[in-house]
């Protein structure tokens, strides 16, 4: 009876997981001269593989994101190689640079950045490597980490943030910061799991979907980032250009909730790995098949 059930599991397993991993059509967006790339720069392999992440960022409809670990870059070079060989969504190796007095996004880096060292250093290390330094949530807390040449030097600062959704003061604290500098607006999920990818995200203004255009157009402060509130930062001419033809956050969050994909996709995981493990504990307990 249970060898029946846990075939039952992986059945079912492999039937969810296939309905799941649908892809929705890609909309390819073109606003004047610009191609307009969907992105998430701060994602994390926590409860997902890189492998799985890359398959979510599809279905979130994102064109691109960054793979951004604690203080190491393998599961970015894991989920690149992985986008390439079934052809997109374009992914960015990089870190989260966490030390206690400030947290900084490295995006398309290729070697792990040093983090025992001042903001400005971290920033300067980045650059050497021809990546972008993105100031991560950035609330009262790590401010006096961020002196006047790690304000300088940044490329990016987050100004749409799933914990500035839910706490006025952080909003208050990010858009901040935001507001002392003169750098890219960026919008992540901070994806740990929880909240889906792409919940904030960063429209970037590039002249193609390739890491070096996105990275550029950052550098160039060509975004466009939604608010909850229906606010909208960025590049003031972005923002006429692209009124009303990006979707925003609540139309975002609405779409994630009509579909249950996403549970679907839960649901073949734990079934899978309940499955396998009913197997196995059936196997080990009567090894000679009787």
């Amino acid at each position: 009876m249970a060898h029946r059930f846990a075939i039952a599991l992986v059945g079912a397993a492999i039937v969810a997981g296939t309905w799941s991993d649908r892809v929705p059509p890609r909309t390819v967006r073109v606003i004047g001269p610009y191609r307009v790339i969907a992105a998430d720069f701060h994602v994390h392999p926590v409860l997902l593989s890189a492998f799985d992440l890359v398959l979510e960022a599809r279905r979130r409809g994102l064109d691109a994101f960054a793979l951004t670990p604690h203080n190491q870059i393998v599961s970015g070079t894991i989920g690149q190689w992985f986008a390439r060989a079934i052809g997109g969504p374009t992914v960015i190796v990089g870190e989260e640079v966490r030390p206690q007095t400030y947290h900084i996004i490295a995006v398309g880096v290729h070697e792990s950045v040093r983090w025992r060292q001042p903001a400005a250093s971290t920033i300067a290390d980045i650059h050497r490597q021809g990546g972008i330094a993105i100031a991560a949530h950035p609330d009262r807390e790590y401010w006096p980490a961020f002196d006047a040449a790690a304000i300088r030097s940044l490329d990016g600062a987050e100004v749409a943030h799933p914990t500035a959704f839910v706490k006025d003061d952080v909003r208050a604290d990010m858009e901040a910061f935001f507001g002392r500098t003169s750098v890219a607006a960026i919008g992540s999920s901070d994806y740990h799991g929880l909240t889906p990818m792409g919940t904030a995200r960063t429209y970037v203004f590039a002249t193609d979907a390739s890491e070096a255009a996105i990275l550029d157009a950052i550098r160039h402060r060509r975004t466009v980032v939604y608010s909850r509130d229906g606010r909208v930062f960025g590049d003031p001419e972005l923002i006429r250009l692209s009124a009303g033809t990006l979707p925003t956050v609540e139309q975002i969050n609405a779409t994630a909730s009509a579909s249950h994909d996403v549970w679907l996709a839960w649901f073949s995981r734990i079934a899978g790995i309940g499955g396998l493990l009913l197997v196995s504990l059936r196997s080990t307990q009567n090894p000679a098949g009787l």
